[in-house]
Formats: C-alpha cells, sequence, structure tokens
C-alpha cells in the first residue's frame, strides 16, 4: 500500500531568527527572560501561547507538537515524557473519585494495572475489563458513574479492534469520555479523532520515535480540553519531554512515512510465512484476510504496522524457550517500533505484571509469540523464523 507523506511532516520554514537553519535548533534552557514588567506581565495573560518556563512551553517541544497535531488531526498536541505518563494524564483528566471505566481486556500491561488497581486504591475507581469487539459490550457495562471509555485499536497481545466510529457514538449519547491508544497504527494509518474519540494517546517511543533512542508520550485532542487538560495534569503532575528528545522527535517525523511502507511490506511477507507453517496454530495481524476483524480493520485504517504476534502448538516452556533462543536475526528485548526486528514472549513480564485472572483473561498462552518487524530485508527474517521453527522439537502433526 502507498503512504502519502504528509507535507507537515517534511516542511520547515526556517524563520530569520534560526539564521536559515534547515534543522530546527534545540533550545536546551529552562527558562525565558522578558526586557521589562510589562512583557513578562503579558506573556503570564496567555501563558499557553509564550515560552515562559520549559515546564509549560518550550519552542523545540512545540515545534514536535505542532507536527504530530497536524497529522492526527488534532488541533493540540502535548508532548509527556513516556507513553504512560501521557496515558496516566490522559485518564486522570477523564474520572474523578468514585467514578467507573471501561476498558478492554488486552489493553496495555501497565495501563491494565494502572486502572485496575492504582485508580482503584486511590480514588475508589473500577475498571469494567471486556472483549470490545462488539459496541453492545460497551453498552451493557454503562452505569451511571461511568465517565471514561478507554479504547487500544489494535489492543495488545491479541490485535483485537474496537469500532471507533460506534463506540464515540454511543459515549457521546451517554456523556462518557474517550481515550484511544493509536501507538499500533500510527497517525498515518489510523485517525480516531476522526471518528469522535475526545483524546488520541501514542508511546511515542515506537514507531514515532523510531530509532530506539527516545522514550516519549503524547496526548492529542480538541483546542479547548486540551488546554484544560495542560493547565491541570501536564503542568501540575511535571512530566515534560525535554527538548532534546522532541528534536530526536522531529528528525524521525521525517522518515515516518517510509519507514511504516517498509515495516508493512516486511510484516506483511512475514505474517504470510507464519501463516503456512506447521509448527504456528495461529497468526494474528490485522492486515491478514484471515484476522477475524480484517473488514473493520479496512474500515477505520488505511494501512498496517510491523507488530505481530503468533501461537506456538505447544505450551510446554522449554519448547518455546528453545525456539526463542534459537532465533539469529531477530534481537531479543521489549518494545517494538523501532528500526530492528525484535522477538518477545509475552508470558516473560505479563506473568510479573498480571494476576493469573488478567492473564488467562487476555487469551494469552504461554506459547504465544510478539515480533516487531523492522527494517531488514524481510528474506532474512523469513529464513531465521524457518531455521529455528524445527529446532524447537514439536511433536510430529497427527
Amino acid at each position: 500500500m502507498e503512504i502519502k507523506t504528509p507535507e507537515t511532516i517534511l516542511c520547515y520554514d526556517p524563520e530569520q531568527k534560526y539564521e536559515g537553519a534547515i534543522v530546527p535548533p534545540i533550545f536546551q534552557n529552562s527558562l525565558f527572560a522578558f526586557p521589562d514588567w510589562e512583557a513578562i506581565d503579558n506573556a503570564f495573560n496567555a501563558r499557553q501561547e509564550n515560552f515562559i518556563y520549559s515546564r509549560g512551553k518550550n519552542p523545540t517541544v512545540d515545534f514536535a507538537e505542532k507536527k504530530l497535531a497536524k497529522i492526527a488531526h488534532a488541533d493540540r498536541a502535548i508532548l509527556f515524557t513516556s507513553g504512560m505518563a501521557a496515558i496516566s494524564a490522559a485518564v486522570l483528566y477523564c474520572v474523578k473519585p468514585n467514578s467507573h471505566i471501561i476498558t478492554v481486556k488486552n489493553v496495555y500491561g501497565p495501563t491494565s494495572n494502572f486502572m485496575a488497581h492504582y485508580l482503584k486504591d486511590k480514588l475508589n475507581i473500577e475498571t469494567t475489563f471486556i472483549s470490545g469487539e462488539n459496541v453492545e459490550d460497551f453498552r451493557v457495562n454503562i452505569r451511571e458513574n461511568t465517565s471514561l471509555i478507554y479504547l487500544e485499536s489494535p489492543a495488545s497481545a491479541m490485535f483485537n479492534l474496537q469500532d471507533l466510529e460506534a463506540v464515540a457514538f454511543l459515549a457521546k449519547e451517554k456523556n462518557i469520555k474517550t481515550i484511544c491508544d493509536n501507538t499500533w497504527a500510527t497517525p498515518l494509518f489510523q485517525h480516531p479523532l476522526d471518528f469522535g474519540i475526545d483524546f488520541e494517546v501514542h508511546s511515542v517511543t515506537k514507531y514515532l520515535g523510531g530509532h530506539s533512542d527516545l522514550v516519549a508520550g503524547v496526548i492529542m485532542g480538541k483546542k479547548q480540553e486540551m488546554e484544560a487538560l495542560f493547565s491541570r495534569e501536564y503542568e501540575w503532575l511535571g512530566g515534560k519531554i525535554s527538548p532534546f528528545e522532541a528534536w530526536l522527535l522531529i528528525r524521525s517525523l521525517r522518515t515516518l512515512p517510509i519507514r511504516m511502507q517498509r515495516h508493512q511490506e516486511n510484516a506483511m511477507k512475514v505474517a504470510q510465512f507464519l501463516e503456512q507453517q506447521p509448527q504456528i496454530a495461529q497468526v494474528r495481524y490485522p492486515g491478514l484476510r484471515s484476522f477475524p476483524q480484517y473488514e473493520l480493520g479496512k474500515k477505520q485504517m488505511t494501512g498496517y504496522s510491523g507488530l505481530l504476534s503468533f501461537q506456538l502448538k505447544t505450551n510446554d516452556i522449554e519448547k518455546v524457550k528453545t525456539f526463542y533462543n534459537t532465533l539469529k536475526v531477530f534481537h531479543k528485548g521489549v518494545s517494538w517500533g523501532g528500526f530492528e526486528s525484535l522477538v518477545y514472549a509475552p508470558a516473560i513480564s505479563y506473568l510479573k505484571e498480571l494476576s493469573p485472572e488478567q492473564f488467562a483473561n487476555m487469551g494469552i498462552s504461554m506459547g504465544d509469540i510478539r515480533i516487531s518487524i523492522g527494517l531488514e530485508n524481510a528474506e532474512d527474517l523469513i529464513a531465521d523464523l524457518q531455521q529455528a521453527l524445527p529446532k524447537a522439537q514439536f511433536p510430529p502433526q497427527s
């Protein structure tokens, strides 16, 4: 699938004060001075439009935020120090003590724990975890005190989709806020705000950063809501991104379209290869026609990224480890969305982060493997998988 490059990613109109630099400078400073009382007084009258102190606004960060907002069709973006800093700030903006959240059971592990444990212990907020594949799942679980529906589409590990338009319509009917984690698809391939979702969040660490050298997060949405969030959850909790990481992000956005095209092409080849292997029970990738929600994906996404998973035909942990450790081209590590291909077994961390009940509810087995397909030659990645699968000594097919 051909990806058109949004003009805003590449364009930079150097102002005279930057001496015509084609790459914007890094404003690595904590504060900004003013010529007199009147100037700083006027700046405080419009704090969100002026550079006063870098915990609030910084020119390098501001430049990155404006680019992100444009490609996401948002009025405004706010960058945070990590994906979880952005997610927790967005959630806190939407809830109050004794309220109720509905989310999907395959939501990102730390997000799940933040809702199920931290918010419950601190604010007596209850969270209901549902499949989310049908809008009725949301409707039947709405309570009088439901204040937030939190989506992640595609969701972690299983890559289940939610119907963004239908859920947003339902939420607006009930005066409930909505947030969608759009990290997997990126703002190039999916625009939750266009479907009526209130806030879009990302782990910028993943595809938006794309080089495995920065950690950041972002919230995007409409002007009025974002201004309120800036004044409260952003400034008061202090989860600001550094100017240098914002500058790295600006660099990364220039190559986002071409990187995503390669991630998509490579992942499709690998996913189609895996579907044919006798040692594999199931491949989960929204770009495959065999994916149960393929048509919904086509409706609300314009492309696919490089993250997928598959289930080995065994739950024998020693056999799973043998396969995992035999891979040579795939790096072994957490996270995803960088230039390099990675392999990870969700059971490694999920069994530590989640209760046995949460783990079971996610539908994950000990034989599940997640791979992040990078920018290497797809044939090398396929060859690596091909040599590792037989060495795991799976029992013969009957």
